[in-house]
């Protein structure tokens, strides 16, 4: 088939919000720029809030102490349980506390850099300025933040830079920073400004008059159907890494929030930019569900390597130090084990490939921490990392003290995400999108401990400043609960409801989520190919026909029904991962964590077309005759040269 049967091209994207002038001063331009409301009509103005991860979290708290109503919903049973809770070995910021080079213009080039050229300048540079005051927010929070003998923060290293300037709390700083979110969004839901709605899943977004005005929810405890209506909405709901069924994220992070709103006219952008996070517990057979990530933060002391020989069996004790090959430190001198999480992944394949591998199936690399024991002393080791080493033992049974932790590729993260402008509001009015769910920030490839970054700037500083600037023009009509558009979104849950549970098929949720799983990790994991991509095309629209025709759904709607709440994500996982692909069918080239085997350097590096991919690509939904529209926004880079990336 040729690429045009598979999705038409419409007219560019242009992100107006966007400053122009020196990037320095953009941000604090576009604050000033953007219009205010006043505290008397904030009270009149009611926000909706869609998870409360460190975006969603700390958006509610800001925007509730801001004046506004607010009203929030997580899947969860409490906030505290969102899956920023998962986050390990820290969060950047260009504090320069260790006087070894940093910047806010450091980290906004290593950032630039290490998306590999995919990501806007002013939203990253942005992103570096409000670091600093991310760290700031989170200390008077009382986020125990690890400190040196003396007293001051302490910072370490990660992927893809050559300073340290991450701030971390153990092996758990996204659990102490989301609960320096949870007790600021609880405090105002104690003060009334926040109304809470625990267990309850957002289903569809309503439009009304071209605007985001509310949601329609789903009581997952009754299965009660409720339309909640708002002056605007604001997504904050994850990433979609579970399309590919094992990842390292929480079972029950999904795409629905974000697909809906994409159904409903929301440009979906660069969908094909998923990460694989290096340092991940090896699958250990088919019955499991995820998979379990191991801190970036290892890398710091420990080292990786495989040995020389192919199918070496020997226990890595026996396995002398000339006949080891720290493959990282070789390949990539100048970074050695903290290079970034692309290049780092697919230097695992590769070993692997080799037949180089270690573990059952030669699915696995060693992370080593014998020199950094032997360095540092056994303390200090569990100091930075017990809980982790902690963890890893009770998983595997293996003590990683007395023998080198075993660790394998994993889907991680996701770049892409709904589209958005510089003031994070998405192609339909009033519809925000924050964190993980834009796709902002971090372009083809996203450093490691920039996701919690990206999610508390978003929450705390960017968003409550532009929202303003929508919010400005209200108050809004009053939308009745009988609006023909409200009635007819609610309808359409209830008839998709109903459809899940009249098929009475023959085959479980999981089952089909399992089969889409291993098609987007054969075809659209660490290597795509034009060949797999199109067969995986293929296989997904039957899987997608199946799933309509032979799934089964037991109980009712009105009760408490997780195969009714897996069915409604796997449905939309499965549109999702025929678009991934799609997406990455036309990127031919490969960048960060899109590496299309047709494009590569002699030796084996990412090799990007910037002549003719330096844009976003954000997508309009499927069309009646089954293809998406594609629209470009074209990237422009005045301060960052696009170079080739090297990390030796």
């Amino acid at each position: 088939m040729a690429d045009t049967d598979f999705w038409t091209e419409g007219e560019p994207v242009v992100d107006k919000a966007a400053p122009d002038g020196p990037i320095e001063t953009r941000w604090e331009r576009r604050k000033f720029a953007a219009k205010l409301v006043n505290p008397a009509n904030r009270r009149k103005l009611t926000v909706i809030v869609v998870g409360t991860g460190l975006a969603g979290g700390s958006a509610a708290a800001t925007l509730a102490e801001q004046g506004y109503h607010v009203k929030s919903y997580c899947y969860q049973d409490s906030p505290r349980r969102a899956h920023s809770i998962a986050a390990q070995g820290g969060i950047n910021a260009a504090k320069n506390y260790r006087n070894d080079g940093d910047s806010v213009y450091r980290l906004f080039y290593d950032t630039v850099k290490g998306g590999d050229f995919r990501a806007r300048e002013s939203n990253v540079y942005r992103l570096a300025q409000e670091s600093v005051n991310i760290i700031d927010q989170a200390v008077a929070q009382g986020v125990p933040f690890a400190r040196e003998y003396g007293g001051l923060l302490d910072n370490r290293s990660f992927g893809g830079t050559q300073v340290s300037r991450t701030f971390y709390a153990r092996g758990q700083t996204g659990q102490q920073l989301l609960l320096g979110a949870y007790q600021a969004l609880e405090r105002q839901i104690g003060l009334g400004n926040v109304e809470m709605n625990a267990r309850h899943e957002m289903l569809e977004l309503i439009i009304v008059d071209g605007k985001a005005r509310g949601i329609v929810v789903r009581d997952m405890v009754t299965g009660r159907i409720s339309t909640e209506l708002a002056d605007a909405v604001v997504l904050a709901s994850g990433g979609y890494g579970n399309v590919f069924f094992l990842s390292t994220n929480a079972k029950g992070c999904n795409v629905t929030a974000t697909w809906r709103a994409h159904r409903k006219g929301a440009l979906f952008a660069n969908p094909c930019y998923t990460q694989i996070h290096p340092t991940c517990i090896p699958e250990s057979g088919s019955h499991q569900s995820k998979l379990t990530l191991m801190s970036e933060s290892l890398r710091n002391d420990g080292r990786v390597w495989v040995p020389k020989a192919q199918n070496d069996t020997r226990r890595a004790s026996d396995i002398p130090e000339d006949e080891r090959d720290y493959y990282l430190e070789r390949i990539y001198p100048s970074f050695g084990n903290l290079v970034p999480r692309d290049i780092a992944s697919r230097a695992a394949k590769n070993v692997c490939d080799e037949g180089r591998g270690v573990g059952p199936g030669g699915l696995g690399v060693y992370l080593d921490f014998a020199d950094a024991i032997n360095r540092l002393g056994r303390k200090a080791v569990e100091a930075k990392y017990g809980n982790l080493f902690e963890m890893y033992e009770r998983i595997t049974g293996e003590d990683p003290y007395e023998t080198p932790m075993r660790i394998y590729p994993a889907v991680h993260y996701t770049m892409g995400g709904l589209w958005v402008d510089y003031d994070l509001q998405s192609t339909i009015p009033g519809l925000f999108v924050v964190g993980e769910a834009n796709f902002s920030d971090h372009g083809a490839n996203r450093l490691g401990a920039s996701a919690l970054m990206q999610g508390l700037a978003d929450g705390y500083f960017v968003l409550p400043n532009t929202i303003n600037n929508y919010l400005a023009s209200g108050p809004f009509p009053k939308v009745s609960g009988n609006d023909e558009a409200v009635v007819e979104a609610r309808r359409q849950v209830e008839d998709r409801i109903a459809k899940f549970l009249s098929i009475n098929g023959d085959r479980t949720v999981d089952s089909f989520h399992r089969e889409l799983g291993h098609i987007m990790w054969e075809y659209c994991g660490m290597e795509r190919t034009e060949e797999g991509l199109t067969k995986a095309i293929g296989l997904i629209r039957a899987l997608k026909e199946e799933f309509w025709t032979r799934v089964k759904v037991p109980g009712k709607g009105e009760e408490l029904n997780q195969n009714l709440e897996k069915a409604g994500r796997v449905a939309d996982f499965i549109e999702l991962g025929e678009l991934m692909c799609i997406d990455a069918l036309h990127r031919r080239e490969s960048c960060g964590g899109h590496f299309r085997a047709e494009s590569q350097t002699p030796d084996g590096e990412a090799l990007r077309h910037d002549d003719e991919f330096s844009y976003a690509a954000a997508w309009e939904y499927f069309a009646a005759d089954g293809r998406p529209t594609l629209h470009k926004e074209m990237l422009e880079f005045e301060y960052v040269h696009p170079s080739t990336r090297s990390y030796k």
